[in-house]
């Protein structure tokens, strides 16, 4: 076997990559909702906009290189983190809903 082999993730078998790719997807989901409930605050409290510009920047950014490593390893991994992140945000927004009631 050679580097390329032995380096090469999508050979992975499924039922380690999807998962991978399932918790990577949370994190980086949490990431992205978290950097925009953040975000939300800066504009609504008057705070510093270029902040609010960094962290917009920063979460698109980091949902755009996650989704990126996803599709190199293949639609079912991309399918399996955008469920990451969608589940991330079911989350965040039931969490919210709780603070307010």
């Amino acid at each position: 076997m050679d580097e390329r082999t032995m380096t090469d993730l999508s050979n992975l078998p499924l039922y380690v990559l999807l998962p991978v790719c399932f918790l990577g997807g949370l994190f980086i989901g949490f990431g992205y909702f978290r950097a925009l409930r953040e975000t939300a605050k800066l504009l609504v409290n008057g705070g510093k906009p270029l902040r609010a510009i960094a962290l917009t920047l920063g979460r698109i950014s980091l949902l755009a290189s996650g989704f990126f490593v996803a599709v190199l390893l293949g639609g079912l991994a991309l399918l399996a983190a955008f469920a990451g992140v969608l589940c991330a945000r079911w989350i965040m927004l039931r969490r919210m809903r709780e603070i307010r009631a």
